[in-house]
């Protein structure tokens, strides 16, 4: 029996909602692009978004205003970040079908063009990858993504399923996953990590052209100046990288502690101890001010575990680094590169505001 790639993922929803029993479903193990996007639609459990001749979509005639002014990649993530508490402290639930307070609607790229400042309701997801909105270009590859950058299912080969996410930041060394907001079904707004578009599957990479200082003019581009620069917020569930680079911190200032990528209870519990020693909020959540206290000053000659922490961000950025904790020739050479790209001053020491750069600009 023949269906199309739509038909599989609708009725891989049925079977995720729990009545697979009253559906046969067809084999999907012929072709891995469709398995994986099966996945992906039961993960987000995202549907049919409204069309472009939507009352919930922003209309053709208002889109050449859409794309004026400017705004930092810092800025839109902020915005993004507002819709996880907006809802009395919870995340905007998720809908199709309503708008929220600020006048955006709740799904998807309703959300991405709320965080974008873009007309309101909206674009749907075929507009913000449409050349003809003039809101977005498409990059060649994900390697080129950077903060406030899309990954954008807007494949109408399928059907009407699409969904769109912001690209925060890598979430390793080996660029495999990243950390992401996303408003997706039964969820509503999430900042979690994803692969999208790093695998097989119908994601594509693309740069907003409102964003300033992301090389979304053409060329190279500069990179956001270290004050826009905002630390990363970890807490339990929390892994990567930068939850790494925090528990070797803690391990440097005398926390017994494994360093395995994971924000667990052992981490909180250091988290909860290191913040009433230095009279913060014991909350058991690095932000800036707990990152503040956290961080230490590494320069050439220092050994120890801040030095691995250092590295292991270095490392993200693509320098080819040995996380070997001793702050060498390579280790300097790497800093006084990443120092230059960033505009901040080149002395090769990581001190607070290289800390905080190499945190919250990827």
């Amino acid at each position: 029996m023949s269906i199309t790639r739509r038909t599989r993922i609708a009725l891989a929803g049925l079977v995720a909602a729990g009545i697979a029993a009253a559906v046969a479903v067809p084999s999907l193990t012929d072709d891995t692009t469709d398995q994986a996007n099966v996945a992906a639609a039961r993960d987000t459990d995202y549907g049919p978004e409204p069309e472009a001749d939507s009352d919930l979509v922003t209309q053709a005639d208002q889109i050449a205003s859409m794309a004026s002014g400017t705004i930092s990649p810092d800025t839109m993530i902020n915005r993004a970040r507002t819709w996880l508490t907006a809802n009395g402290g919870h995340q905007v639930p998720y809908s199709m079908q309503r708008v929220w307070k600020d006048g955006y609607r709740q799904d998807c790229s309703g959300f991405v063009s709320m965080a974008l400042a873009l007309g309101k309701p909206g674009l749907n997801t075929v507009g913000l990858a449409g050349s003809a909105s003039g809101v977005t270009k498409h990059l060649s590859s994900t390697s080129q993504l950077k903060k406030g950058d899309l990954l954008i299912d807007a494949s109408t080969s399928d059907g009407d399923f699409r969904h769109v996410v912001i690209f925060e930041k890598w979430a390793n060394a080996s660029h495999s996953s990243y950390w992401a907001y996303e408003q997706r079904g039964s969820h509503g707004t999430t900042h979690r990590t994803l692969s999208y578009g790093i695998g097989k599957d119908n994601y594509d990479p693309y740069r907003p052209l409102k964003l300033s200082g992301n090389g979304s003019g053409g060329g190279g581009g500069s990179q956001t100046p270290v004050p826009s620069a905002t630390w990363p917020v970890l807490k339990s569930g929390s892994r990567g990288t930068d939850v790494r680079s925090a528990q070797q911190l803690l391990i440097a200032r005398g926390y017994g502690i494994s360093a395995d990528s994971s924000f667990g209870p052992r981490t909180r519990a250091a988290v909860i101890r290191f913040q009433k020693a230095r009279g913060l909020a014991a909350d058991g959540v690095i932000g800036p001010n707990t990152w503040s206290k956290l961080i230490v000053t590494v320069k050439y000659g220092t050994k120890g575990q801040a030095v691995k922490a250092a590295q292991n961000q270095l490392k993200v950025y693509g320098y080819s680094l040995a996380v070997d904790g001793s702050f060498g020739a390579k280790t300097k050479a790497a800093t006084l590169a990443f120092q230059k790209n960033h505009h901040l001053a080149a002395d090769g020491v990581i001190g607070p505001n290289t800390w905080r750069t190499l945190l919250g600009t990827r």
